[in-house]
């Protein structure tokens, strides 16, 4: 249970067509990175930016879940590469001298990825089931709170099963969805047509993990409605399923990372 999504909280490079200037074609990377193994036996991770924007912090999370988090994809659409990927994980605390924003922090934290774990790999996209997220058609219960993210984790757990999203972009609340539906393997499709950031509090009975039952949950959380009764009631949302493209993460290389 405490588990569930831990991280509730995502290398290819944008190529900068030829008429740009100088500016514009320079590769984003941080000014320092210290990448260690984490401490063995630990249960607790976590991947978040700086408070002020100039970098990047980790503790405790693997290579696999990493690139979930900067890529904002589910870690079940990431294949091959070699077993560690999953299961060592490392503490990584990146700089850069000057303020960035969000955008700028996860292209240099692809470019770190690429950079000090050779992390190469390509996207294979496939016709699959997914759930298209839509308005439902009594109206939207969220918040607006402006157009662009801050640089805070947008979704936390604030209390049990209660989920509190500041400034969250529908991108990311796809994502946040997406882990949320634990044992479904279709990714969550944004078709709302929302474009700014937004408030909510979203209430919810998770997904058991294997081993464990409904007589292991709170009695209060015992009586919460599932994800798809809450969204409609709770942020005036829809979960419909549907066919669509799926893309998968192939990793073609990845190694352990180079001395600091």
């Amino acid at each position: 249970m405490r588990r569930l999504p831990q991280l509730l909280f995502i290398a290819s490079l944008l190529v900068a067509p030829a008429g740009d200037s100088p500016a514009q074609q320079t590769r984003l990377t941080f000014d320092v990175a210290a990448i260690h193994l984490a401490q063995q036996g630990s249960d607790r991770g976590f991947i978040k930016p700086l408070p002020g924007g100039n970098g990047y912090l980790v503790q405790n999370v693997n290579l696999k879940t990493m690139m979930a988090v900067i890529y904002r994809i589910p870690a079940r659409q990431i294949t091959g590469g070699p077993d560690w990927i999953s299961t060592t994980t490392f503490n990584i605390e990146a700089r850069s001298e000057k303020v960035a924003n969000l955008d700028d922090l996860h292209t240099m934290f692809k470019n770190l990825l690429a950079d000090r774990f050779g992390l190469k790999f390509h996207v294979e996209e496939k016709e699959g089931r997914v759930y298209e997220l839509h308005v439902e058609k009594s109206g939207l219960k969220m918040k607006p709170d402006g157009v662009k993210p801050d640089l805070n984790i947008p979704v936390n757990m604030t209390r049990p099963s209660v989920f509190t999203g500041i400034r969250v972009p529908m991108e990311y609340l796809c994502w946040f969805l997406g882990q949320a539906l634990r044992d479904d393997p279709r990714p969550v499709i944004d078709k709302t047509g929302l474009t700014q950031v937004y408030d909510f509090t979203l209430t919810f009975q998770p997904e058991l993990p294997p081993g464990l039952t409904q007589d292991d949950l709170l009695p209060e959380i015992r009586k919460l409605p599932t994800l798809f009764d809450a969204l409609p009631d709770q942020l005036g949302l829809r979960l419909q399923p549907a066919k669509g493209p799926v893309g998968f993460y192939v990793i073609d290389h990845a190694e352990m990372p180079s001395a600091n």
